[in-house]
């Protein structure tokens, strides 16, 4: 036991300001302990605050309640007056702006660029809308500024304060006044009641729960920078990404040059959106048009490139897939994939294999999305086949042609959603033909002009269409 430990186990249990509790069991101890007395589960003890009795005079009577029911049709409905920047990739994943009142989390690897988008959006919103507070909990106000000079920013209401006490920081919240506060970062901000360290779940989760408060009832703009783990995931309980608004990630590959801003939970727009940016000498600049910003370094008619289409959110981008073949020299050969799913390739490698006839048993197959891009979802798949197949048979595909469409186990080509605006996306970046499966919905919709849509069944009568012979 060690001496805060021992400072607590001596309070009275009525004096006490924190308890324990199990998340297996619920059981409450007065200390820490590593193994819980009932369950005997280990490391389920977190730390809790624990509120203090309320006075006879302040005692709520038992059956009233302080809120009153309302019909539906009573409540006002009225929009939420977003603040609007000019940086539209910014906005786009926010859903149209920043909503006042609204607790955001940005959560990011470190060094992909977090602080710097964060003071940039600070500097819009100090000039256009009124003060912004910006709080740091890991550098100093001169190391901010730095970053500020290099970003060439001259913003007159933009507030800087190194602090991670969260009384404090809620004083200053409330001497400022601010339109929005960032808070960087969650992890480092602790609350003196409890006597755990910063960082801890008990910690994370206190402070998310006052910033939350604090957000909902004055209005102020509330973003919150979080570590991430290992895994990708942001650090802490997961109750703080259902506390807050909204949870953005930053995600990207340090050694390429492109960022990419995606929503993963907006209670005020759509999810899954995604804003491109690229990181410079300057800071973080908005792409505008990603997919021609991705075909830039293209080169037409090598083997193992191919077009394919792919939906972020509800934006269509088109990215080039690259693929190599080469002979093993082991037993069993690798595969290994840059950009999409592991055994999503290890499923169109076995579909090559048996339904196309491709002999991949003696090869090496490697896959790279260009640009740093992770594609996820099945609509690449037909891209990313048809580069394997472009690699195995050393001829190239036309470059011309576009590609989209899940593919089956059996080597059909399944439809995929948003059509329409996938080929209108291909037409406008110049392509010609795009290979999409047969779908009624190209019977029923609008095709876009000049484009032509060559609808297969198969994945070996796509391979066929798109190679060049």
């Amino acid at each position: 036991m060690n001496a805060t430990q021992k400072r607590v186990y001596l309070q009275p249990m009525a004096k006490r300001q924190t308890q324990y509790v199990c998340q297996a069991c619920g059981r409450t101890t007065p200390v820490y302990m590593g193994r819980c007395p009932r369950c005997n589960e280990f490391d389920t003890m977190v730390e809790q605050r624990v509120e203090p009795e309320p006075s006879a005079g302040g005692r709520r009577v038992a059956g009233v309640a302080a809120s009153r029911p309302v019909r539906l049709r009573e409540v006002e409905a009225d929009g939420f007056d977003r603040l609007t920047l000019p940086v539209a990739e910014f906005s786009r994943v926010l859903g149209g702006g920043l909503v006042p009142g609204s607790l955001i989390l940005v959560g990011g690897d470190p060094g992909i660029g977090k602080s710097t988008l964060l003071l940039e959006i600070a500097g819009l919103v100090a000039g256009q809308h009124g003060p912004v507070l910006y709080i740091s909990g890991e550098e100093s106000a001169r190391q901010i500024k730095m970053r500020a000079d290099r970003l060439r920013m001259d913003a007159e209401d933009l507030f800087l304060v190194t602090e991670t006490n969260l009384h404090a920081i809620l004083d200053h919240i409330a001497a400022v006044r601010p339109v929005m506060a960032i808070i960087d970062s969650i992890q480092t901000t602790y609350d003196e009641n409890l006597s755990s360290s910063a960082g801890s779940v008990s910690q994370v989760r206190e402070s998310a729960a006052r910033f939350q408060d604090l957000a909902k009832q004055t209005g102020v703009i509330i973003v919150l920078v979080g570590h991430v783990t290992k895994e990708g995931a942001i650090a802490g309980p997961r109750v703080l990404e259902h506390i807050v608004d909204t949870v953005l990630y930053l995600e990207g590959d340090p050694f390429h040059r492109y960022r990419l801003l995606r929503s993963v939970k907006n209670r005020f727009g759509a999810t899954s959106e995604v804003g491109v940016f690229e990181m410079v000498e300057q800071g973080m600049v908005e792409v505008t048009n990603p997919s021609e910003a991705f075909l830039a370094e293209r080169q037409a008619n090598s083997p193992g490139s191919a077009i394919a289409v792919t939906l972020e959110g509800t934006r269509p981008l088109l990215v080039e897939v690259q693929a190599l073949a080469s002979s093993t020299t082991f037993a069993n050969p690798r595969r290994t994939p840059n950009g999409i799913d592991y055994n999503r390739l290890l499923l169109l490698t076995a579909v090559l294999t048996r339904r196309v006839h491709m002999p991949l048993a003696d090869k090496d197959v490697f896959v790279n999305v260009i640009g740093g891009l992770q594609i996820s979802e099945p609509a690449a798949d037909l891209g990313v086949a048809l580069a394997i197949a472009s690699s195995i048979k050393d001829r190239a595909v036309h470059a011309d042609m576009a590609f989209f469409g899940e593919v089956g186990l059996s080597g059909e080509l399944r439809a995929v959603s948003q059509l329409e605006p996938r080929l209108r996306e291909a037409a406008k970046l110049g392509f010609r033909r795009c290979v999409v499966p047969r779908s009624r919905q190209l019977m029923e919709g609008n095709r876009p002009e000049g484009l032509e849509i060559i609808q297969c069944r198969t994945l070996h009568e796509a391979v066929e269409m798109a190679l060049i012979r």
